[in-house]
């Protein structure tokens, strides 16, 4: 098991838009397919991009009963969000109560999961979510994106087209 925590190899992304996530998502699909796509975490393209996937829906159609991130957790994230939302998200954050630190990583073919991606993007693109976030309160739809576009950014960055 990697430590992701300590990988020096990992792509730098900005993303400014969820479309720019999008084709990222896709390309890193069709480098797979392709057999030229060089990994330095520990999922797959397909679990990494169905996470992303499944947390840009969960505002949308309700969080597990298991995200509840414990009081003093919420208080800090609520403190740095805008570090967050501007600076991007340290890897190897993992959340309390959640089998292996998370949820939302299925394994699917990456095509599939970045037909997923797509489709969540676009309706966040589209609609502000209306459920709070239990991590990092209530936020306004560029916030909502901002917020996504940092979790692509990290998990993305563990591929590498080539």
């Amino acid at each position: 098991m990697i430590d992701t925590k300590k990988v020096a190899d990992r792509r730098q992304l900005h993303f400014d838009a969820l479309q720019e996530a999008i084709r990222d998502a896709e390309a890193i699909a069709a480098a797979e397919a392709e057999r030229r796509l060089r990994a330095t975490g520990n999922w797959t393209p397909g679990q990494a991009i169905s996470h992303v996937a499944f947390w840009a829906n969960a505002p949308f159609d309700g969080y597990p009963d298991t995200v509840k991130p414990p009081w003093l957790m919420r208080m800090a994230m609520r403190v740095i969000r805008g570090r967050v939302f501007t600076k991007g998200m340290p890897p190897g954050m993992r959340l309390p109560g959640a089998p292996g630190g998370t949820l939302g990583a299925e394994s699917m073919p990456a095509d599939e999961a970045a037909a997923k991606l797509r489709a969540a993007f676009e309706r966040l693109d589209e609609h502000c979510p209306e459920i709070v976030n239990p991590l990092f309160g209530p936020m306004t739809h560029a916030q909502w994106r901002q917020l996504n576009l940092r979790h692509a950014e990290l998990h993305f960055s563990f591929f590498h087209p080539e």
